[in-house]
């Protein structure tokens, strides 16, 4: 029961991937218009910045890991069969 609950929490395929980054990039952008009101000038604006990159830095990341884990998975069969 534990491993089908835990399953719930694995990105499976791109487009779970792609509503993660999604969420991650709306939360950014509302976290920069705070920092916007906080920092206002060139330092809120650098913050703002700051966190959409980090966004964009995780997406890639995610959808790499995707990758290479359908590469190794192809890999795996190839062993086996």
């Amino acid at each position: 029961m534990l491993r089908k609950f835990s399953r719930l929490f694995v990105i499976k395929n791109r487009f779970e991937a792609s509503a993660i980054i999604y969420a991650l990039a709306l939360g950014s952008a509302q976290r920069g218009q705070i920092y916007l009101s906080q920092y206002p000038g060139f330092g809120g604006k650098l913050l703002f910045l700051a966190s959409c990159l980090a966004v964009f830095m995780a997406g890639a990341k995610i959808m790499d890991a995707m990758k290479y884990e359908r590469e190794a998975k192809a890999a795996a069969v190839e062993v086996e069969g």
